[in-house]
């Protein structure tokens, strides 16, 4: 008579392999969905920015000054850089201004394409490290008659 404890050894084994790709695919998932919870996190606050910077804008846009100046004075009020046409600030992690750090997002204002004689107009984007554009928008004010 053979003895049977081989058998009931490999049926455990089988088992555990089953419940250990059972974990696997489990923390996967988890691994998965904390990514998608940070990149949705990380857009609605690149909304924030980029709704806040516009509203910045157009209302130092009431100045009557150029885009230039317009800019310029965002720039100091944000925290960013202004240069060659471009406005740029940086934010940490946290999105808090990143003056001295290495920056993980980015929001970017250049004057856009359809600006006209009364009409200054810009468009802003938000991107990661990455270069993976997370919000745009393009905003518009009028310049005072002068």
């Amino acid at each position: 008579m053979r003895s049977k404890a081989p058998l009931a050894m490999m049926e455990q084994a089988v088992m555990v392999l089953v419940f250990a790709l059972a974990a696997v695919l489990c923390l996967r998932v988890f691994v998965w969905s904390d990514r998608t919870s940070e990149l949705g996190a990380a857009k609605d606050m690149a909304v924030i920015k980029a709704q806040s910077a516009a509203e910045i804008i157009k209302n130092e846009g009431k100045s009557g000054g150029s885009e230039a100046e317009v800019l310029k004075a965002v720039a100091e009020r944000l925290g960013g850089t202004y240069s060659d046409g471009r406005l740029t600030v940086g934010y940490l992690s946290d999105w808090q201004a990143a003056s001295d750090s290495e920056p993980v997002y980015n929001l970017s204002v250049a004057p856009a394409s359809f600006s006209g004689e009364r009409l200054s107009a810009v468009h802003i984007e938000v991107t990661e490290r990455s270069g993976e554009l997370l919000f745009e928008l393009d905003a518009a004010w009028q310049r005072e008659a002068g």
